[in-house]
């Protein structure tokens, strides 16, 4: 079994660079310090850290092993100030993991209901790959996770998708490239002619986008993939090309970047989910979020 003080000896050496600091800072002696770290190493069947010259140097299972020690002893930290707080001063904690092909906006939509709720909430957002946040979820380093497409078959990870809501999508491009093929060509058509921005791989979009264009014998001219929404978007005020949103905060789209609709379509949607490891959602901000999802922001906008 771990042994946490063993731990809490390696996290201060490690923080402070030397076992001399640490000790200064720890009141104990350079040995006792290093004889414990011995032993942390031992039980572990690792080596957490490298003697260059005078100094120590973590090696990567060392890193690894701060991580995980920062985030335990600062969840110490906030249990001993939440005990220390009287009832009304506690905070609800709610740590979710946003996976980076859902777009900055929707992802704000969507946990904007936590932030409103009576209870007062403390929000931890991550942003990385899904397959990573459903790691950081397994091992209750995360609450939810935010994505755009349920959670993969193949993830060894037991979890449960829960559908928020889905939308159409919408093309938008700048006044300048609008005004060059307005009239022109008929929707959906016009696609050939001129460049498009899509999302980059990961997105769950790009496959039946993809599928969509062929459809329609549509052969468009990409002139850029990105993985960042937004800065997709910001290609496309700069009017290089024709880009898409959710149908959902199109109009929000066109108010931030000043682009225009210039068609849409709901035979391509794209949706969102919650994941998490509960069949049942009980988490209050997790609650609240799907409640405000389902009742007003997936059923509020028809394509028009």
């Amino acid at each position: 079994m771990l042994n946490y003080r063993q731990l809490h000896y390696f996290w201060a050496v490690a923080k402070a660079g030397s076992i001399i600091r640490a000790s200064e800072r720890l009141h104990l002696t350079p040995q006792t310090l290093s004889g414990q770290i011995s032993l942390l190493e031992k039980t572990l069947g690792v080596s957490l850290f490298l003697r260059v010259g005078r100094r120590l140097q973590l090696t990567e299972t060392g890193r690894l092993t701060l991580t995980y020690a920062d985030e335990l002893f600062q969840i110490g930290n906030n249990l001993e100030a939440a005990l220390r707080s009287g009832p009304e001063d506690r905070s609800i904690q709610f740590r979710v993991g946003v996976d980076d092909a859902v777009p900055k906006s929707i992802a704000y939509r969507l946990l904007k209901p936590a932030m409103s709720m009576i209870e007062p909430v403390h929000i931890v957002c991550r942003e990385n790959r899904l397959v990573r946040l459903l790691v950081e979820l397994a091992i209750h380093q995360l609450d939810l996770v935010i994505a755009d497409r349920p959670m993969p078959p193949e993830t060894n990870v037991k979890g449960y998708s829960h559908k928020l809501g889905e939308c159409g999508i919408s093309f938008l491009a700048a006044p300048q490239l609008a005004e060059q093929i307005k009239g022109k060509v008929k929707w959906p058509r016009l696609l050939n002619t001129v460049p498009l921005l899509i999302p980059g791989e990961n997105a769950a979009v790009r496959v039946p986008l993809m599928r969509w264009f062929d459809a329609h014998q549509i052969q468009p001219r990409i002139v850029g993939e990105f993985d960042d929404s937004a800065l997709m978007h910001a290609f496309g005020q700069a009017g290089i090309g024709i880009f898409i949103a959710p149908s959902v905060i199109s109009d929000e789209v066109q108010r931030e970047y000043g682009v225009t609709v210039i068609g849409r379509t709901d035979e391509v949607t794209e949706q969102f989910y919650a994941i998490s490891m509960e069949r049942k959602l009980t988490h209050p901000a997790v609650v609240a979020i799907n409640d405000a999802a389902q009742r007003k922001l997936f059923t509020s906008f028809k394509t028009r």
